[in-house]
């Protein structure tokens, strides 16, 4: 398919940047006036010069804009009125409006629109009995465009916890090109934490409700009826009190949404103001997730035989609510490594969270999900560690060709052990009472920068840089990226960006 180019836009190809993998650098005129004083308008006319599509085949899913002028504008992309599923991508340009460089998209789309099978013969190639099917344009790991459709299921197991997949099935073969879970969950096994006594922001009518008026309504549910109470004061630390998870559940939503305002600038997980739910008891399960399609989070009970109490930990609801973020910026595929790259991004924001909070109850740590656990050891017991993510024993310390073919919630062990090295450095140190220990590979000493910076560096990443099908080396040139942009070309928090990845074998 011909595309247009838009006349007076001059675009050359430059040498690439040292290291920015997947970051296109290229030189464009600056626009029209009217395209300066719009970012917006300029990247559509930036994308369609560079053929990541024409005007009307964008989508503007995110705008962020820099305190020089400098704008980073997000599309999605159709084709011929398909969803480009995997064609994301981002412009960054001058105050001026002129394209500096692109992180994700593709350019060449040669797809028929025309099915060779039946949406039902998807169904079946899905291994679903029910589901709700769509054509899309499907790029795949490679960057090969094909004819799918999505089939999307959802449902409950046995024990009541949520389930659901994206499956994609080639159009013309029938063959299934990639499937991955829509419920972007942690596999967990823990016991309860309880954040003391706090205080809570409730919604007062005939009775209290657990509704905050200062967080876009945020709201927490005991299964599917909201909590309400006569007198406003909720549990009181036991788990037979159905309240008290309540508690940490409404406690860990109001903080996360506090952290990703105070230190970020966002405004709610999807941006907006608007808030989300959270169902706590919702089966008898050892797990937690969250959910797009009901903007929401559920918390399993846990299992009383194993120790595990409801999975409601601050750091915990902090990884749940972080996939719905990355859900609306990168939008990271949920297999190989980018679907590491989101689960490590859950958890390197769930652990952020916790240092933000600062609960004398829950003091902060790089261990996820420790205190879930009935006989609470960090050194044993624990869902991921970020200073080791081997000591699970199925978790990737560093990158290998093998660590996409990994479930993600091991292949995050790369993103995790990434920013520790960031954020402490390498080798031993006790942290909060608890010993943290973190070794590298190719020989690197990495000093480390705090976590108050890295967690800048990785959120400037995820909503600036990378795209859906971002891999590891990807990742190492987004953070540089956001490095340089935030600290400056040569500063030490680049050299220390780089010594970090190195020090995984992200090279």
């Amino acid at each position: 398919m011909k595309r247009k180019y838009c006349a007076g836009l001059a675009v050359a190809a430059i040498a690439a940047l040292a290291g920015l993998s997947n970051l296109t650098a290229v030189q464009a005129a600056v626009p029209a006036p009217d395209q300066q004083a719009n970012p917006v308008a300029a990247a559509r006319a930036n994308a369609n010069g560079l053929g990541l599509g024409a005007a009307s085949d964008l989508r503007t899913r995110d705008v962020v804009v820099d305190a020089d002028g400098s704008s980073h504008v997000r599309f999605d992309r159709t084709f011929q009125g398909l969803p480009v599923v995997g064609g994301d991508f981002v412009v960054h340009q001058t105050k001026a409006g002129a394209v500096k460089s692109t992180s994700g998209g593709v350019r060449a789309l040669n797809v028929s629109t025309k099915p060779a099978i039946a949406p039902a013969a998807a169904l079946t190639a899905a291994k679903a009995k029910a589901g709700k099917q769509q054509l899309v344009v499907f790029v795949t790991a490679a960057g090969d465009s094909r004819l799918a459709y999505k089939v999307t299921t959802s449902g409950r197991k046995a024990d009541g916890q949520p389930t659901g997949t994206e499956t994609y099935v080639d159009a013309r073969s029938g063959k299934v090109l990639d499937s991955w879970s829509t419920v972007q969950e942690d596999l967990g096994s823990g016991t309860g934490l309880f954040v003391g006594t706090v205080g809570l922001d409730t919604t007062k009518g005939t009775s209290y409700t657990m509704v905050d008026p200062l967080r876009g309504g945020n709201a927490t549910y005991n299964a599917g009826v909201l909590f309400t109470d006569a007198d406003n004061v909720w549990g009181d630390g036991t788990n037979s009190n159905a309240q008290s998870a309540g508690v940490d559940a409404h406690y860990g939503i109001a903080k996360t949404w506090d952290y990703y305002k105070s230190i970020h600038g966002r405004n709610g997980i999807a941006n907006d103001g608007k808030g989300a739910k959270s169902y706590v008891h919702d089966g008898a399960y050892v797990n937690a997730g969250w959910s797009d399609a009901c903007f929401c989070m559920t918390y399993g009970d846990g299992d009383p035989a194993q120790g595990i109490l409801p999975l409601v930990e601050l750091d915990i609801a902090g990884h749940e609510m972080s996939h719905g973020v990355t859900s609306r910026t990168a939008g990271l595929r949920y297999s190989g490594e980018s679907g590491g790259l989101n689960e490590a991004t859950s958890d390197i924001f769930g652990t952020a969270v916790e240092f933000y909070a600062a609960n004398a109850s829950d003091t902060p740590d790089y261990v996820l999900g420790e205190e879930i656990f009935v006989d609470y050891d960090p050194a044993r017991n624990y869902i991921r560690r970020l200073d080791k993510p081997s000591m699970d024993g199925v978790s990737a310390d560093s990158w290998s060709r093998s660590v996409g073919r990994l479930n993600v919630h091991y292949s995050s062990g790369v993103g995790n052990h990434f920013f520790y090295l960031l954020a402490e450095g390498s080798g031993a140190k006790t942290i909060n009472g608890v010993a943290h220990n973190s070794p590298t590979v190719n020989g690197v000493t990495v000093t480390g920068i705090g976590i108050s910076k890295a967690e800048k560096i990785w959120y400037r990443a995820l909503t600036t840089y990378l795209t859906s099908r971002s891999d590891y080396k990807a990742a190492r040139a987004a953070t540089l990226a956001a490095a340089t942009d935030l600290y400056g070309a040569g500063s030490i928090e680049v050299q220390e960006v780089g010594k970090a990845w190195t020090g995984v074998n992200v090279l």
